[in-house]
């Protein structure tokens, strides 16, 4: 062994010309095998009149012994200069850190006694130091990405589930509180033309689209609730039927939707409470009676048989998801009505067709892909 880095004489060319002695004796201990292995097969088919009689090969001990001590040999050659390498570089480091650590350490005494000599030594330390951890730390990069990663898929296909029942308890309609709840139920009144609807528990004072067909109320939501009319429910506000109104309850707070949360408090009407739509100048009031959530695909829900002007308000529950849908119907107390109010549609139902659930909340965000990638 070389006493300076720890690793044995033997150079490249030696180590090949080894590597290439312990072939040729591996290749001429198989090539003797083989021959003697097909004039011991010849033998026997000489001595035998069976033709189809298969031979079995056999190596005698010696052959044996010199193919199996050649391969010893090699990989004994192999292993040992591989360790014997890992020996030399392993000195040659220490001897790099030792050398690295000296050289320090005869700069610290160089200037031990100059004024800024404490000041270095700190500096020095504390870039060490921080040199240490940096190469500490970048063993957890991977991991602090990985964990970033996958905090952001969370939060962009699950933020709803946070901010919509922050914003069902905040008021998600543009009208002061004060100005909403000073409406008198009891007094009809001329108002403005445009639709509206308004409910004071909730603050909520938003445009409502008609006309929209079936097709087109995911896309009218974007800008205010909408009149969702099917057949059996097409009733508009003081017919007697089931006059229908769909909105958000929930959406991403990065969507640009400013009515993505406009139901979100839905949930909290009670019985008794009031809702308000205004309609071609004609304020109607209704009063909440009932509260119910079905399956998405049970439509079937807003046919009804009555003999009153109802309003059946639509969303998405619970809050966050677009599992089941929130019914929240209300009876018309206000203008008057009698039984000769018009109970058939005042013009005829945009695009019917086959619609098989009711509407849902805006897609999150890998819905959102998926839509996109199947062209839906």
């Amino acid at each position: 062994m070389d006493s300076d880095t720890g690793g044995n004489f033997s150079s490249d060319l030696s180590r090949q010309a080894a590597a290439q002695i312990a072939r040729r004796k591996v290749l001429a201990a198989y090539a003797n095998a083989a021959q003697k292995q097909a004039q011991q097969a010849s033998a026997t088919q000489a001595g035998q009149h069976l033709k189809d009689t298969p031979v079995q090969p056999k190596i005698n001990s010696e052959s044996w012994r010199k193919y199996h001590t050649a391969w010893q040999d090699y990989y004994q050659k192999y292993y040992s200069n591989y360790y014997s390498n890992a020996a030399r570089e392993y000195i040659a480091k220490e001897k790099l850190k030792e050398a690295r650590e000296k050289a320090e350490e005869e700069e610290i005494n160089a200037h031990k006694n100059s004024p800024d000599s404490e000041l270095r030594i700190k500096i020095r330390k504390k870039a060490t130091d921080n040199a240490k951890k940096s190469r500490k730390m970048r063993k957890f990069i991977p991991i602090f990405a990985g964990v970033a990663v996958a905090l952001t898929i969370l939060f962009l296909q699950y933020n709803r589930l946070i901010f919509a029942p922050i914003m069902a308890y905040v008021s998600p309609g543009n009208a002061p509180a004060s100005q909403i709840e000073a409406l008198d139920p009891t007094i009809t009144q001329t108002i403005s033309a445009d639709p509206r609807l308004i409910i004071p528990k909730l603050n909520i004072d938003v445009p409502i689209r008609f006309g929209v067909s079936l097709s087109g109320v995911m896309g009218a939501m974007n800008n205010g609730v909408v009149h969702y009319r099917i057949n059996g429910a097409s009733a508009y506000p003081g017919e007697i039927g089931n006059f229908i109104i769909t909105g958000h309850s929930a959406g991403d707070i990065y969507s640009s939707n400013p009515y993505k949360y406009i139901f979100s408090g839905l949930e909290r009407l009670e019985d008794g409470d009031l809702i308000y739509v205004n309609y071609n100048s004609v304020r109607y009031t209704y009063q909440v009676v009932k509260k119910q959530v079905v399956e998405p695909s049970n439509v079937a829900a807003l046919v009804v048989t009555t003999d009153k002007p109802l309003i059946t308000l639509v969303t998405c529950t619970p809050l966050g998801t677009s599992r089941y849908r929130l019914l929240v119907t209300g009876e018309q107390i206000s203008p008057s009505y009698s039984e000769n109010t018009p109970d058939t549609p005042s013009e005829p139902i945009i695009d019917q067709g086959n619609e098989m659930e009711l509407p849902a909340n805006e897609p999150s965000f890998f819905e959102g892909i998926w839509d996109w990638l199947t062209g839906q």
